[in-house]
């Protein structure tokens, strides 16, 4: 049995679902009453934020590195960042981290291509939707990602910051998304959607008539990180 550790508070809404779905999964998979080893470091958002606001990618890997070295000193075997905007410098992070990890960008390209979806829309905050670490990952696997137009992604990126991660999910703020969806679904042909942000799931819930789906990155990285746990 593998300890994970988790990079957590980015932003804690999204923390208490990782930490609440891989105890479930672990549990519907084992049924023997036994429960996870976690371990969880809780770091301060603002400070990573503040990083790739300035573009200042070496800080924030710094950052991160050492963030990850304390899970590993901690008793980690492996880990992972519960969030995708890190993920910006995930390469860099993996070629230097103590402990394995599990890339969030990597399982979700993983599910989509598994889905036999080709082309598909992607949320998340500015530093996701702008970034190249998600097309650079989809291409390889022939996936086109299609992004909202700037004044959409603007819109989204201002709701996450200021509701999502603070946990306020209003039902206005559900139904823009939701029309942006459908602007995406009609101009670009996407034929499914990326939730890249940790806190859209808790947002856009039970959305199966929609017509296409809507991959939760956060339950598909919590898959991930229970294969390796248990493997």
């Amino acid at each position: 049995m593998k300890t994970v550790g988790i990079i957590g508070g980015v932003a804690p809404e999204s923390t208490i679902e990782y930490y609440r779905l891989i105890i479930a999964s672990y549990r519907e998979k084992m049924r023997d009453g036994s429960y996870p080893p976690i371990i969880i470091n809780s770091i301060d958002m603002k400070k990573m934020l503040d990083f790739i606001t300035a573009k200042d990618l070496a800080g924030v890997t710094e950052y991160l590195l050492g963030e990850i070295k304390k899970l590993e000193k901690a008793g980690a075997d492996f880990g992972l960042m519960a969030s995708n905007t890190p993920h910006i410098v995930f390469e860099d992070i993996r070629r230097q981290s103590p402990i394995p990890l599990i890339s969030i960008v990597e399982a979700a390209c993983e599910a989509a291509y598994a889905s036999r979806l080709r082309k598909v829309g992607l949320f998340g905050t500015r530093f996701t939707m702008q970034g190249r670490f998600y097309p650079e990952v989809f291409s390889r696997q022939g996936i086109a990602l299609i992004t909202p137009g700037l004044e959409d992604q603007e819109y989204i990126h201002e709701k996450y910051m200021s509701e999502l991660v603070n946990g306020v999910f209003l039902a206005e703020t559900r139904a823009r998304l939701l029309t942006i969806v459908e602007r995406m679904k009609e101009r670009d042909g996407i034929q499914g959607l990326i939730l890249g942000g940790t806190e859209l799931p808790l947002i856009l819930r039970d959305v199966s008539d929609r017509g296409i789906p809507f991959l939760d990155t956060t339950r598909i990285h919590v898959e991930r990180v229970i294969a390796h746990m248990l493997g």
